[in-house]
């Protein structure tokens, strides 16, 4: 596995912070799953399958928290 360093601005570190604590994952968690499903799907409506992947695996990333 390889690792990337990311920069972000503050404000988007918070969001990110702060959408990360709704799902009760790590950012770096978060980050790792948009990437994977915007590279496996890259279509206009991301974001719905964002929200559905990390709905789909609630549960299992409270039980892995």
């Amino acid at each position: 596995m390889v690792t990337i360093t990311v920069t972000l601005s503050e404000d988007r570190l918070q969001k990110l912070q702060e959408l990360a604590a709704q799902f009760r994952i790590a950012p770096e968690e978060l980050l790792r799953v948009s990437v994977e499903e915007l590279i496996a799907r890259p279509q206009p409506d991301f974001q719905k399958v964002v929200d559905y992947v990390l709905k789909k695996n609630k549960e299992l990333y409270k039980r892995l928290a």
